[in-house]
């Protein structure tokens, strides 16, 4: 099965200059015929991994390394292992940033809830000036 530009852009939801960008980066490889791409089973894939990588924060280089390594007739065991050691220090940086992220989240809630605190103040002060007046 073999698809178009159009087709790959509508499915992924990515521009075609997307597409594009990932060809001269070596991403993908579609065939050509005249001025048209024709991507093949094994683009479509590609690209769905690519998504996939930069979606859980792999850089394009990362995900380049790891897609050409598919290339190599070893049994796919050096791909694997690659592939596994590249997705567990993507875990541990995922894992860190969620921490920062959560610790982030806790101090802007308290400083939230102070500034509610001030806010509550203030507008019971407003509300008693304008009963006195």
């Amino acid at each position: 099965m073999t698809y178009s530009i159009g087709e790959l852009s509508r499915e992924f939801g990515v521009t075609l200059r997307t597409l594009r960008f990932y060809e001269d980066k070596g991403l993908l490889n579609p065939r050509r015929e005249g001025l048209n791409r024709i991507y093949s089973r094994r683009d479509r894939a590609r690209l769905k991994l690519v998504l996939m990588g930069k979606k859980v924060g792999f850089s394009l280089v990362e995900i380049k390394e790891i897609l050409d390594l598919y290339d190599m007739k070893d049994g796919e065991v050096l791909q694997m292992q690659v592939a596994l050691d590249k997705f567990e220090g993507q875990v541990a940086v995922l894992k860190r940033q969620r921490e920062e992220i959560e610790h982030a989240i806790d101090e802007l809630s308290q400083t939230m809830d102070a500034v509610r605190q001030i806010l509550t103040q203030k507008q019971d002060e407003q509300k008693q000036a304008g009963e006195a007046a």
